[in-house]
């Protein structure tokens, strides 16, 4: 598998390109617009397929370059945020009570989502702060 190494972290990143930028342009048009529409059943499944891809070449990249969460600091704590981002993404799009907790669960999403970028950028479980610790 480790010839298509390139190929796979090309679909991963592009699959974060396109889930984060989707995720953003979701909250933005819900939260900031009030349009509904983003919420709908085709765009919902657009995001759920390109989760699965981000996901499966997410899957296959830790088997090729042998390092896995729970074993690896830094792929633990990305799962870890990633877990958080899942949770706080639910509430900004879909189950914040109020327009305003979904803003502020989106604003925490969209940091998260920059805490795993940096986490991914460096391997390293503190991100691209682990600069600052040595």
């Amino acid at each position: 598998m480790e010839p298509f190494h390139s190929a796979i972290r090309g679909v991963h990143i592009g699959a974060v390109v396109l889930s984060g930028g989707l995720f953003f342009l979701r909250g933005l048009l819900l939260n900031g617009f009030g349009q509904s529409w983003v919420m709908a059943a085709p765009v919902r499944y657009l995001s759920y397929a390109i989760d699965t891809v981000l996901l499966a070449a997410a899957l296959t990249l830790s088997t090729i370059i042998h390092q896995y969460p729970g074993v690896d600091a830094w792929l633990t704590v990305k799962v870890a945020l990633l877990l958080a981002y899942i949770m706080l993404g639910s509430f900004a799009l879909k189950r914040g009570r109020t327009p305003r907790t979904r803003l502020g669960f989106w604003l925490a999403a969209l940091a998260v989502f920059g805490c795993i970028y940096t986490v991914a950028r460096a391997h390293h479980p503190l991100g691209l702060l682990a600069r600052c610790a040595h």
